[in-house]
Order: C-alpha cells, then sequence, then structure tokens
C-alpha cells in the first residue's frame, strides 16, 4: 500500500517530519545509538546533498549507509575504492556487441540513487574527480555523451582519517561537493551492550525493507525547500559565513556554495523536525557538518593543535544570535 496522501491538485500532504521519522526509525532498527547521526544523514538526504562519513574504522560507517539504502525504495550500488580503481569502472564504458555491428554503453555502479562509495581516500586523484561531475552536476560524460542521473541521486562516501599510507586525500574542490561531512563516534557503555544484544544472532540489515517510496521522497525534498528563514536569521547565517572569512586563524573561509549549503541544510533541518521555518539554533546545529571540511586553517593555528571545528565552535559562540522578542527578531 502506498504511504502517500495526495491532495485534489496531486500534491503530497505527507510532511517532511513524518517521512524523515519513518526512515530514522528504520535505520535506528540497526544503528544503535548515533541519533543526530541519523538525522544529519535525513538532513543530506532531503536536501539532495552529499555525505563524506569521516571516522575510525569499524565505526558502523558502511553499515549506517546500508541501512538508509534499505530504508528507500531506491536502487544502490557500492563501490570498493582502490588504487587500481579507474573512471571507467565508475562511470561505464563501451563495449563493441556484433550482434549490432556498434558500440553498446554499459553504465557502471554510479548509475543509481543511492550510491556507497566505500574509502574514497584509497581511490586516485584520476578517479575521485570522475566523481565530481556526477555530484555536481547530476550527470555522467562517456566518450563525449552526457547522460543524466536517476533521481533523487545521493552519494555517500566513508573514509578512515586515522590510515594515511597508500591513500590520496581528498582535496578541497572535492571536499566541496559533499553537503555535510559527520562522525559517528564511539558508542556508550549502554548502547555498546545493547549493541551485541542486537547483532547476537543475526544483523538486523537482512531484515530491513523500504519504508518510503522514491516520489514520496522527491516531494519531500521540494516540500523543504519551501520552509521560510526571517531576515533577520538569514542575516545571522551570512553573518556565520562571513565570520570564517575574516577570521585570523582561517587561511580559506566558506564560500558562497557554502552559503547556499548552510542555508538548504537549515530549512531541511527545521522541516525534519516539523516547522514551517528555520530558527538560529537550527543554523548551530548544522554548521559543523556544513562548514568546517571547508575550512582551510593558516599553519599557525595547526601547530597551535587547533581545527576547523574548534574555530567555528569559537565564532558560533561569539556572534550574536537573532532572538524572538514579541513579533520580531531583535539581535541579543
Amino acid at each position: 500500500m502506498s504511504d502517500r496522501t495526495v491532495n485534489d491538485e496531486g500534491i503530497n500532504n505527507d510532511a517532511p517530519a513524518a517521512l524523515a521519522r519513518r526512515v530514522s526509525e528504520a535505520v535506528s532498527q540497526v544503528i544503535v545509538g548515533s541519533r543526530q547521526t541519523i538525522e544529519l544523514l535525513l538532513v543530506a538526504l532531503f536536501a539532495d546533498g552529499h555525505v563524506l562519513l569521516d571516522d575510525v574504522p569499524g565505526i558502523g560507517k558502511t553499515t549506517m549507509a546500508k541501512a538508509l539504502a534499505r530504508s528507500l525504495g531506491c536502487t544502490f550500488r557500492r563501490i570498493q575504492c582502490s588504487p587500481d580503481l579507474t573512471p571507467t569502472d565508475i562511470i561505464g564504458v563501451s563495449i563493441y556487441d556484433q550482434r549490432s555491428a556498434g558500440f553498446v554503453f554499459h553504465p557502471g555502479p554510479i548509475n543509481a540513487q543511492i550510491l556507497l562509495v566505500d574509502e574514497i581516500n584509497r581511490a586516485t586523484p584520476r578517479t575521485q574527480s570522475a566523481l565530481l561531475e556526477a555530484m555536481e552536476e547530476r550527470q555522467v560524460t562517456a566518450e563525449g555523451e552526457t547522460r543524466p542521473l536517476p533521481r533523487p541521486f545521493l552519494v555517500i562516501a566513508t573514509q578512515n582519517p586515522v590510515e594515511m599510507e597508500g591513500t590520496f586525500p581528498l582535496p578541497e574542490a572535492q571536499l566541496d561537493r559533499f553537503l555535510l561531512r559527520l562522525r559517528i563516534g564511539y558508542p556508550s557503555e549502554s548502547d555498546e551492550h545493547a549493541l551485541i544484544a542486537r547483532f547476537r544472532e543475526a544483523s538486523p540489515l537482512a531484515e530491513l525493507a523500504p519504508v518510503l517510496e522514491t516520489e514520496s521522497l522527491l516531494e519531500a525534498q521540494r516540500a523543504c525547500r519551501t520552509i521560510q528563514m526571517d531576515p533577520s536569521v538569514e542575516g545571522y547565517l551570512v553573518a556565520l559565513i562571513r565570520a570564517t572569512r575574516a577570521d585570523p586563524a582561517i587561511e580559506l573561509g566558506a564560500s558562497p556554495r557554502a552559503t547556499l549549503a548552510l542555508y538548504r541544510a537549515s530549512q531541511v533541518l527545521a522541516a525534519i523536525r516539523g516547522r514551517p521555518f528555520v530558527l538560529p539554533d537550527d543554523i548551530k546545529t548544522v554548521a559543523p557538518s556544513v562548514l568546517a571540511h571547508r575550512l582551510v586553517l593558516n599553519p599557525q593555528a595547526q601547530l597551535r593543535g587547533r581545527d576547523a571545528e574548534h574555530v567555528l565552535a569559537d565564532l558560533l559562540d561569539q556572534l550574536p544570535v537573532p532572538v524572538e522578542d514579541d513579533s520580531p527578531l531583535t539581535a541579543r
């Protein structure tokens, strides 16, 4: 039975919040804890963005990506990166067909709605760059012909930051294509016990069924774009972006693409939390995941042991936050 409620104009009436809750509950059948990470993963999904899961080995990055994919009625492919992976392994290749006396294009695994790119930093820069056009333009070009990718199109890439040998760090241009960079972190003691109990006999991933149709997801993505942002809250967002460009510890601040990414992620977080408007807290919640991987610190700040997350946290603490005072929003 369809999970869609459609009005006379053919618009899906299911709120993004209800759909996000459904997917979150499904993913949580596999993943123990990590509620905020799951919520931010859904932000990327409903914002039509891409995610980089950047954490230590064995923390559950691949399992989380698989759980999300199985919760959606979307096509899913996985690419296991290695130094010998080539762009044609991802995009596809034309092979001569004797019956038709011509070349027939065989699409690669990138031709999927949900694409898991495992250990992306083990692929060579040439192969990494093959993902750029697909992630930004939602299309691939092979042998002079451009082919559109299916919608939705979500890339979930994983990497292990502690493994440096045999890896190729992602350049800034590649990192900028990811809407969010997320870290899962170690589970709490109680979550670790729950993890053992959940996986004691079998993986719950095998029994996970889709809970969201593709068309419902696309309509939810469109609905998220209608979320309103008060001018004072928008001013707060822009002020944060501009503060990253003025901070002496930051050599390369947030780009205009980062501005749009922060705006879109804030809209979606408000939507999946059931609000038709963005609050400053929405911006503060998504800002570290949207901006930190886009900032480049100067050598002096790095030598002092600072990282982008700490610098960004300081900026958020210092920036005046709009507050609601009766009706208008004023700066505190």
